[in-house]
């Protein structure tokens, strides 16, 4: 029997921020977003090397989805996981699969407990432990871009923020769900092209 390939994206969306203060602001817009989501769940895939900001992204994301700002909003690489129960009784589960070994140790840390309604659910190194995500996930992928060399055309990207430190990332709704909520998100005012 022939094994089905990746999901494949319903929605994509190109951007590129600046700098740090300008990656939390685009994540905590999306946060305000995936509040609607929340209900039923919403998955949120995330890969970029070490130093890429998806614990960054991961914070923005808990203050747009109501978590207070005192909060601190740690990288779980050393716990795997940690819940932050948010305004509505909703959680927000944070995990980092970079020491997991694969979907079994994943499924035994209770995956099936951190995903599913009432829950905003992120994965860091997701791609270690994909085939036991749902198929209707976010998929975020962060990465530092070169600014010496040619921009891409606006149409392409969106930019947020003064010029720093540049992160490109590629968000795909993977579902029809998440590919609603990428869809239904305006990327904040004052972007601009690239």
């Amino acid at each position: 029997m022939a094994q089905a390939g990746p999901p494949q994206a319903l929605v994509t969306l190109r951007l590129r921020t600046h700098s740090p203060a300008a990656t939390l602001a685009l994540a905590e817009s999306l946060g305000r977003v995936l509040r609607r989501g929340a209900a039923r769940g919403v998955v949120l895939a995330l890969e970029g090397d070490l130093g890429a900001g998806k614990t960054l992204f991961v914070r923005g994301l808990a203050r747009g989805l109501g978590l207070d700002a005192r909060v601190a909003v740690p990288s779980p690489t050393f716990v795997i996981a940690q819940c932050f129960g948010l305004p509505g009784g909703v959680e927000l589960h944070h995990v980092d699969a970079y020491r997991l070994s694969g979907e079994v140790e994943l499924e035994a840390a209770g995956l099936e407990d951190i995903c599913g309604s009432g829950r905003v659910t992120c994965v860091e190194w997701a791609g270690r432990v994909a085939r036991a995500l749902p198929e209707d996930r976010i998929e975020v992928e962060l990465s530092p871009c070169a600014t010496d060399g040619p921009r891409p055309s606006p149409d392409a990207r969106t930019s947020l923020g003064a010029p720093g430190e540049d992160r490109d990332l590629c968000l795909r709704g993977l579902g029809p769900q998440s590919a609603a909520l990428l869809a239904g998100w305006s990327v904040p005012a004052d972007a601009s092209g690239a």
